[in-house]
């Protein structure tokens, strides 16, 4: 998987080099079938279509899960902020000023309103993914109008349950190979951001505070063994951890005042 995307990146042409993830992953499918690899059974015990019926497992309210969903969802609206700001540094488009500061309101009102509206077909919360930069720096499409398109299809898909069967068959090797380049390129972008931005000490601090933070946890979770329930369950994200972190740094440290 990986060593197709790469070699297909290299191939002079255009739509080769666009569809380089989705050849791929059809290669490897393909592969995998041949092996014998891929479990249908998702698929034969789906529905071939049905309508999703609003809330039904009905509705409740939990005060011991609705403090650690406050702060998750804080944190992913951090990170909205900065997967926005990368998708708009590689789509090279602004990332100050009102059409930016525009792009995060909308961004981070689509998250919220998103995941609302999953809770209420009785699927999971969702936020703005960061992979999507991996996409869009790998295959040098960042078009609204494709996105739009895009969306109006998973949503046509969604009520064939089927069709979720044959994705879900895909073999995770084959999904790995793709995901390391995109976690690399989202990795990238991230770095590309920090590299535009003058790092005082103040936020170097921060940045390397955070960063230790948030992967200790992912490496050593057993440092969160002794924590009240709760609160492991919102620390025990790495990106939930160097999030906030990072904000009560940033509240708590005062800025270094600039030389005139």
């Amino acid at each position: 998987m990986l060593g197709i995307i790469v070699v297909l990146n290299r191939i002079p042409v255009v739509w080769m080099r666009s569809c380089a993830i989705v050849i791929a992953l059809a290669v490897g499918y393909a592969l995998a079938g041949y092996l014998g690899r891929l479990d249908f059974t998702g698929m034969h015990q789906a529905e071939l279509f049905q309508v999703p019926m609003p809330l039904h497992f009905g509705i409740g309210f939990s005060w011991s899960l609705f403090i650690p969903m406050l702060v998750i969802y804080l944190v992913t609206s951090l990170e909205a902020i900065g997967d926005i700001t990368a998708t708009s540094k590689i789509s090279r488009q602004p990332v100050e000023g009102p059409q930016w500061m525009q792009r995060i309101k909308g961004g981070v009102l689509v998250n919220g309103t998103n995941s609302l509206l999953a809770g209420v077909f009785n699927t999971f919360p969702s936020s703005v993914f960061a992979q999507n930069n991996g996409v869009i720096q790998l295959t040098g499409v960042a078009s609204r109008h494709v996105g739009l398109w895009i969306a109006a299809m998973l949503v046509l898909l969604g009520l064939f349950p089927s069709v979720a069967g044959v994705i879900q068959a895909v073999p995770e090797p084959v999904l790995g190979g793709a995901a390391m380049v995109m976690f690399g390129a989202v990795a990238a972008s991230g770095i590309n951001i920090l590299a535009g931005i003058d790092l005082d000490r103040r936020a170097l601090l921060i940045i390397a505070v955070s960063l230790a933070l948030g992967l200790g946890v992912s490496q050593v979770p057993e440092f969160l063994a002794h924590m009240p329930a709760a609160l492991r369950n919102v620390l025990e994200s790495g990106v939930a951890t160097g999030g906030i972190c990072a904000l009560l740094l940033n509240w708590f440290l005062p800025e270094t005042p600039k030389q005139p």
